[in-house]
């Protein structure tokens, strides 16, 4: 039997699924950015959690220490909310249970020298937040009413949780790379 399809054609066709390949398993698959996440302390001196949803929902967050090898990760805690977390801010105990949490790693104790990355995630993967990494200094420093987050600009800011709330979501921040709610 004789084939009807040309070799060009042939050809063409085989290029372009080759090259749909190569860009498949070359291209990174990441999950879209639509929240800031960031660390505080109560009055009592508690880790908190804070987190700015900009447009979408967050369902929980992480804190965890990073490998090489992202396989080799550490979880040191992890927590789920009960309901997305709409648009706006939420903060929660870290080392104590919360109304309307749910903690499926406890904290462990945070040891000196460890660089500590805590970020937001959705359950399916459509949304996260961008994550915020300190160590043990930097969360000494935290005084209650204060946030530190990860500002954008490659760096880490402590700033008051009013100027958090009002700036994280902002585009000139470079943290979100999404757009608002409905777009």
């Amino acid at each position: 039997m004789r084939s009807i399809t040309s070799r060009p054609v042939f050809r063409r066709l085989v290029g372009t699924v080759a090259v749909g390949v190569a860009l498949a398993t070359t291209s990174g698959c990441t999950v879209p950015v639509d929240a800031v996440a960031g660390i505080s302390v109560s009055g009592e001196g508690h880790p908190l959690g804070v987190m700015m949803v900009c447009g979408h929902h967050i369902d929980g967050a992480t804190l965890y220490v990073s490998s090489e090898d992202p396989d080799l990760d550490v979880t040191v805690g992890s927590w789920a909310s009960d309901r997305h977390l709409k648009p706006g801010l939420t903060t929660w105990p870290l080392d104590t249970p919360a109304d309307g949490w749910t903690t499926t790693t406890p904290l462990a104790s945070l040891t000196a020298e460890t660089v500590y990355s805590f970020y937001g995630w959705t359950k399916d993967n459509s949304w996260s937040a961008s994550s915020v990494s300190f160590t043990l200094a930097d969360r000494a420093r935290l005084t209650p009413g204060m946030v530190l987050y990860d500002d954008g600009e490659e760096s880490t800011a402590l700033v008051p949780m009013e100027e958090f709330k009002a700036k994280a979501c902002a585009p000139e921040n470079g943290t979100i790379t999404v757009s608002p709610k409905g777009t």
